[in-house]
Formats: structure tokens, sequence, C-alpha cells
């Protein structure tokens, strides 16, 4: 079978199903991208450029999706490279979210066409109107948000099969659309993110953390209010005055992934920092820049306890590594952390707007060693029974329709070249 992936970033969340099927002698892949994709091996990149462009003269509502159509324009162009090649693929595999889909089964009617089912929004019930220091949205809000959904609803009723990586994330879609949407997460690599009692981690300062340290985590892509930044901040001054041998290793950067923006002149880490600065001593407090892969593994193999925190939002694959690292979690009491910890179990669940009762939890984790100890065992045995990749890859392949990966030669095709 020959298969095409399409996604703005290239490979995200397809990288492990594609190597697979880019391993396998049965099939042929190539993937579309913009320019910032990334190329793996054997996987033929055809990437695409968004031009500059202006919007204004588009009504607020439709904004996003005039764009979204511009993308769609320039995925044609990418897709007119693969095929002048005399690639057309049995199989399309895209992300509903960016307007890459809408040509897609127009110019390929006879594929099968398969979409990542990432987040549908709404107004009520999950990120939006969630946090009550965040802007609220207004009418004209709602309406764009509405808006929002158009290309992701277009893609999803083209498509044959949705995939979605949780249940929660799932149950965001309309209803009447559920039903052809699989839940199947990405997985990972539960055999390289396991415990190691001899794991060191060196701070900037020259000291090495250790398992035998009491060391707090809490990680994020960016530091902002959706993943619960200013929630831990504020937190933190119970935390050190009541555990004066607790380390607190903060790592994420200063952008803004999916906050809204903070106040001009500054940023969310140095917003939320500033309120509690004086409360706080900073010796024991390390405000790090995001990790080299090997580096963010060795943090978490020495985390005592790993806060992790979310608006009811896509789960972020780092709560499900520290899960098979054996991390001991304190987490969000919100809906889609629900589904990965149970808790008492698998971790312990604080309220999302309760920061001292966040305190608490954290305390509470770095006193009871023991259970800490069975919290991490439980929830790497959860990781490797839900979320192994090598499972979640046999799922994936059984969803789409494609055998697995081995070394029987296909017949012979044309080998594609992307320039």
């Amino acid at each position: 079978m020959d298969f095409l992936f399409v996604h703005n970033n290239f490979p995200a969340q397809f990288g492990p199903l594609a190597n697979e099927l880019a391993r396998s002698r049965r099939h042929r892949v190539a993937a579309i991208g913009a320019a910032s994709s990334r190329r793996l091996p054997n996987v033929p990149l055809f990437q695409y450029r968004m031009p500059a462009c202006d919007v204004s003269a588009t009504h607020p509502f439709a904004r996003r999706f005039d764009v979204e159509c511009r993308r769609a324009e320039q995925v044609l162009f990418a897709v007119g490279e693969a095929t002048a090649e005399g690639f057309e693929p049995d199989c399309v595999i895209a992300h509903s979210g960016w307007g890459e889909t809408l040509p897609l089964r127009a110019l390929f009617p006879r594929a099968r066409h398969v979409v990542y089912c990432e987040f549908f929004y709404r107004p009520h019930g999950q990120d939006v109107n969630f946090d009550p220091e965040a802007p609220r949205l207004g009418v004209d809000g709602v309406t764009a948000l509405h808006g929002r959904n158009a290309s992701t609803l277009i893609a999803l009723a083209d498509a044959d099969l949705g995939l979605s990586p949780t249940e929660w994330q799932r149950s965001t879609f309309p209803g009447e659309y559920q039903s052809k949407i699989a839940v199947v997460h990405e997985g990972v690599d539960t055999r390289r993110l396991c415990p190691d009692p001899k794991a060191e981690f060196k701070l900037r300062d020259g000291r090495r953390l250790t398992q035998a340290d009491e060391v707090v985590t809490f990680i994020s892509r960016n530091l902002e209010p959706m993943r619960g930044y200013h929630k831990f901040l504020r937190a933190l001054p119970d935390i050190l005055a009541r555990r004066p041998k607790a380390v607190v290793v903060i790592v994420g950067g200063d952008g803004c992934s999916y906050s809204h923006a903070p106040p001009v002149g500054t940023t969310w880490k140095k917003h939320f920092l500033d309120e509690v600065v004086d409360e706080l001593d900073l010796s024991r407090v390390h405000f790090l820049n995001p990790l080299p892969y090997d580096d963010y593994l060795k943090l978490l193999q020495v985390s005592s306890t790993h806060v992790y925190l979310t608006y009811p939002f896509v789960l972020s694959w780092s709560l499900i590594e520290a899960m098979s690292l054996g991390c001991a979690i304190v987490a969000s009491d919100t809906a889609p952390v629900r589904e990965a910890i149970t808790s008492g179990e698998t971790g312990l669940l604080a309220p999302f707007h309760d920061s001292p009762a966040i305190a608490d939890a954290i305390v509470r984790n770095l006193s009871d060693r023991p259970g800490r100890l069975r919290r991490g065992q439980a929830a790497r045995a959860l990781a490797r029974d839900r979320y192994d990749r090598d499972l979640c890859l046999r799922q994936a392949l059984r969803a789409i329709g494609a055998e697995s990966s081995d070394s029987t030669p296909s017949q012979s095709r044309p080998r594609l070249v992307a320039q």
C-alpha cells in the first residue's frame, strides 16, 4: 500500500506510525508538511511554504478559515510534486486542524482517508472559559470559536476514519461523529522510558541531583496558565516552607503555546513569579529552558514528585512519559488527566484552581516515600499496559488497514524522491 501523511509540522503525532510503515517493504510512504517539518528515513517529504497573507479584509469570524484555505492551496502544489512521480496513495492520513485536508478527498477519491482528531473547540466544559483569571469570551468570541472548528468538521465529514489519542479528546467532538473515531494513542517507548536508580541530573550551579534528593519537577513547553504554571507558583511558598530539603526544578520556555497573551511588556513566567518572588528561597528553585530529550528524561528519573497541571485540553505526552518513567505524580483533577491518573492509585489529584490543595498533595507525596513508590510503579504498569508504543502501533495498523511490517517484497513500484 501507498501511504501519504499530511501534517504542517510533520512528523509530529505521525512519527511512530510513519516510521513503522516505512520500515516495511510492503508499503511506500510519503509526507507533506510545511517548511518547518522534519524528514524521516525512507519517507520522502514534499514541503510547502505559507506565503505572508493579509486577511484584514476578511470578516473576523472567517479569518482563520481564510488562512486554512490558503494553506490548502499550498498543499495542492506539494501534492502535485508527489503525483508527478507517479505516487497515488491508497491511504491518506492527515491532521484535521489546519485546512490541509480540504482538497485531499477531491484529489484522491479512491483512497481511504484517515484524520487525526486532536480537539474540537467548545465554549463551555473545556479550556475556554475554564479559568476565571482568563478573559471571558462574549458572543463574538464564541462565534469565532465555532468558526475555528470549520476545517476540522469538514475533514471529519470527508473522512472514512478518525483517530483520537484519548477517550476524552474523542468526546469533545460532536456526538454524531464519534462513532467513526477510534481511540488510538501514539504511545511512548516504555522500554527506553524506564526508571533508573542511578540517574543523575546536573544543575547549572554544578550540583548533581539523584534519587536521594527531594526533587519536585514541573515541566511544560512554555510556562503559561493553560498548563497551570500560575497555580503551581502560588503553591511553592507553602511547599518550600513545609519541606525544607526540597529542591524545585521548573522547565519551560518564555513563550505562549496555548494561553491568551500575557500583559504587555512581560511573560507569563515573569508575571507569576513576581507574585510570589518575595516568599521564595530562589536558591532552591531552578528555572531551566527546554532541555535536550536525554536530559529531560534524567530529570524525571530523579524526580520525587512530578507535577502536571492542565486546563481541560489536549493531554501532554509528558504526562505519559513521566508515568512510564515511574514518576510519583501530582496532577490536576481535570477530565483529560483522570483518564490516566486515578487518585491514590497511579498518582494524586488536586483541584486545578486550588493552589493550597495542590501544595498539600505535593507535601503528602513527598512525606510518604512508600506510597509514592507504590503509585509510581502503578503508573508505569498502566503506561506499559495502555500506552506502550508497540501496542499502540499495532492498534493503529489495524485501524488503518495496514499489514504488519515485515521483509516481504512489495510489487515493483518507482521510488519517490523529494527534492
